[in-house]
C-alpha cells in the first residue's frame, strides 16, 4: 500500500499581485491546488469555496475507481457551490478556478483536473507533467499549430477553456489512475510557478535530496527570483516509507482563514466563508472563457490573423534591412571609388582606381591607366613600394607620383 512519506503545501501573493487568489491543501490522504480568477468579482472566494468543498472527500474507499468517482464528484459539487453563491451574490458573478487534486488510495494515485494548474511526477530521475492544460493554447498545440515554445509567450496563454464556477453546469473533469511507486516524488502547482520556472529547473529542484517542505519552498523562491507576476502555490507529496504522522491538514493561501467581509449574507452550503459585495484591492483580471468550438474557432481565425500580421512585419523588417544594406553597400562603394594608388601591371608602372580590398568576390579596385614606365628600370627602392603600392587620395596626386618616378629613370 502506497503511504505518504512526507508533503508540504506553500502559497505566495507574488511580486505583483495585491492578494493572493490561489488555495491550496496538503491532507491525509487528498492534495490539491485552485488557482482562483475573477478578478473584481473574487478569484480568492471561487478557489477557497472550491478548496474546503473538494477537501470533504479526503477519505478512504473501498478501490481507486470509488476514489476517482468521488473525488470527479467532488469537483462537480464545488462547482455547483460557485453557481449558487453567484445566485445569491451577483457581484462575484464571473468568478472560478482551476484544480488540479490528487487522492492516493492503496497503491494508486487519483487525479482529477480542471484548467491549468498542474500535476507533476518525478520517478527515477525523469519529471513528466501528468495533467493537460485546459488552454486555448494548449488546443493550439495539440493542433500542430504552435510549438509548446511559442505557447508560452502567446497573448492567448491566460484563456481557459474550461474551470469550475458559473460559466457551465457541469464542466469536463478529466480523471487519471496511476500506480503509485515507492521514492515518487509529486507536485502540485499553479501557473505562477510552471509559467515563471522552466522545465530543466523544476526538474533540477525536485531531484534533491532535501524534504518535501525544503523542496516546495525552493520551488516558490525559484517562480520569486523569476518576478512572480502572478500568485504561487506548490504542494509536495513524497510517498515512501515511513509513512507521515497523521497531523491536521494543512490549508494556504486565501482558503486558510475565512473570508469574513461585512454582512453580506453566506452561502447557504458552505457555511464558514462569508462574501461581501466590496473587495477592498483591485486585482488584475484573469480572462477564462466557455469550451464551445464556436469561440475556439473564432481564436483560431483571430490567431491566423495575428500569425498574418506578424509574417507581413517581419518581411517588412527584412526589406528594410536590405535595403539599408544595399545603400551602405553602394554608399562605400562609392567612396572606395573616389581613392587611387600606383601598383604594377604587366611589368610596368600603373594607376588604380579604388582601394586595395576585396570584398568576398567584388573587387573594390580596377585598372585605370597603364604608363610606359618599365619596372626593371627603377630603381630598386622604388620598384619595392611600386609593387607594394602607393595609395594616392586624388588622380591627380597619383599622376604626381607617376611623373617623380618618370623622373627617377631619366
Amino acid at each position: 500500500m502506497a503511504s505518504v512519506k512526507a508533503s508540504a503545501a506553500v502559497s505566495h501573493v507574488g511580486r505583483v499581485r495585491s492578494n493572493n487568489q490561489d488555495s491550496g491543501y496538503a491532507g491525509r490522504r487528498l492534495f490539491l491546488v485552485a488557482d482562483g480568477m475573477g478578478g473584481h468579482a473574487g478569484g480568492d472566494v471561487a478557489s477557497a469555496i472550491a478548496t474546503k468543498r473538494i477537501a470533504e472527500a479526503d477519505a478512504d474507499y473501498e478501490n481507486s475507481q470509488a476514489a476517482a468517482t468521488a473525488l470527479e464528484r467532488a469537483l462537480l459539487a464545488a462547482n455547483r457551490t460557485l453557481e449558487e453563491t453567484v445566485a445569491e451574490h451577483s457581484e462575484l458573478t464571473g468568478m472560478g478556478t482551476t484544480v488540479s487534486a490528487m487522492l492516493i488510495q492503496q497503491d494508486r494515485v487519483v487525479i482529477a483536473h480542471i484548467g491549468d494548474s498542474r500535476v507533476y511526477l518525478f520517478r527515477s530521475g525523469e519529471l513528466s507533467q501528468v495533467s493537460t492544460d485546459h488552454t486555448f493554447v494548449q488546443r493550439l498545440v495539440d493542433a500542430g499549430r504552435i510549438t509548446a515554445e511559442e505557447a508560452m509567450v502567446h497573448p492567448r496563454r491566460s484563456v481557459l477553456m474550461r474551470v469550475l464556477g458559473d460559466v457551465e453546469a457541469n464542466p469536463e473533469i478529466d480523471t487519471l489512475v496511476i500506480d503509485a511507486h515507492p521514492g515518487d516524488r509529486w507536485m502540485l502547482c499553479s501557473d505562477g510557478l510552471s509559467g515563471v520556472v522552466a522545465f530543466e529547473e523544476l526538474h533540477e529542484i525536485l531531484a534533491s535530496d532535501a524534504g518535501a517542505k525544503p523542496v516546495a519552498d525552493r520551488l516558490v523562491k525559484a517562480s520569486l527570483d523569476g518576478g512572480a507576476p502572478d500568485n504561487v502555490t506548490v504542494v509536495v507529496v513524497d510517498i515512501g516509507e515511513p509513512p507521515a504522522p497523521e497531523t491536521p491538514p494543512l490549508v494556504v493561501g486565501s482558503a486558510a482563514a475565512p473570508l469574513a467581509f461585512g454582512t453580506a449574507p453566506e452561502p447557504a452550503r458552505r457555511p464558514g466563508i462569508r462574501l461581501t459585495p466590496f473587495r477592498p484591492h483591485p486585482v488584475q483580471e484573469t480572462h477564462f472563457e466557455p469550451d464551445s468550438e464556436e469561440f475556439f474557432d473564432e481564436l483560431i481565425e483571430e490567431d491566423e490573423r495575428r500569425r498574418r500580421r506578424r509574417r507581413v512585419m517581419w518581411g517588412l523588417w527584412i526589406v528594410l534591412l536590405v535595403a539599408a544594406i544595399v545603400a551602405a553597400f553602394a554608399i562605400g562603394y562609392q567612396w572606395t571609388q573616389t581613392r587611387f594608388y600606383v601598383g604594377e601591371y604587366n611589368g610596368r608602372v600603373a594607376v588604380y582606381q579604388g582601394i586595395q580590398q576585396d570584398l568576398g568576390p567584388i573587387s573594390l579596385h580596377h585598372l585605370h591607366s597603364e604608363t610606359s614606365i618599365d619596372m626593371a628600370d627603377l630603381r630598386s627602392y622604388d620598384q619595392q613600394r611600386v609593387e607594394q603600392t602607393i595609395s594616392a587620395g586624388s588622380l591627380d596626386e597619383a599622376r604626381r607620383i607617376v611623373s617623380r618616378l618618370e623622373e627617377s629613370v631619366e
